[in-house]
């Protein structure tokens, strides 16, 4: 099977973004574009960030993430971008959370129709995963930990890894055998 998307499903500080760079090395020459969830956040407007009416994203000062109409009406878009791009030939990592399960992947799915698609979740157990965030400097603390289970509630994978004890190129190195058999 010629996969055109890699989707990596895991909490935050899981390992994900890791992979993904391990992946687009272990996969060469075949080039792999790699974009996530950070990369949409970035990219919207500071006044979608932060909560109230209208709100885009909110980061609660104990790790729970709030979406409103405004994020959840990018995100859609954001996906199909991603297919569209995966349609013209881009091969395509996408680095998520699905942070409303099988509803989120189910858009995913949509956005993703008629595309090869290897559905991969990404676990590390929790206090692993709040380790690193708080390593990591960069996140709103509590959320590893919020996220490392309910975000694989009810979401369907092809493969599974694990990086609470293996290194995100040993990961890499799983899903590559799936994507490009020997």
């Amino acid at each position: 099977m010629a996969y055109q998307v890699i989707v990596l499903n895991g909490g935050s500080s899981s390992g994900k973004s890791g992979i993904a760079r391990c992946l687009q090395a272990v996969l060469l020459p075949e080039a792999w574009l790699t974009f996530g969830t950070d990369n949409l956040v970035d990219g919207m407007p500071a006044g979608l960030r932060g909560s109230g009416p209208g709100a885009g994203i909110g980061f609660g000062a104990d790790g729970v993430v709030s979406v409103g109409e405004a994020f959840r009406a990018m995100d859609d878009a954001w996906a199909v971008g991603i297919g569209a791009m995966a349609r013209a030939g881009a091969r395509v990592i996408v680095d998520e959370v699905f942070l409303g399960g099988p509803a989120s992947q189910n858009r995913w799915r949509r956005a993703l129709d008629g595309l090869e698609v290897l559905w991969v979740g990404v676990r590390c157990a929790p206090e692993v995963a709040a380790g690193r965030e708080t390593a990591r400097g960069d996140r709103v603390g509590g959320m590893a930990a919020a996220q490392a289970e309910a975000v694989h509630r009810g979401v369907g994978y092809d493969l599974e890894v694990d990086t609470t004890h293996t290194e995100s190129m040993e990961c890499a190195r799983i899903i590559a055998a799936r994507v490009s058999p020997m």
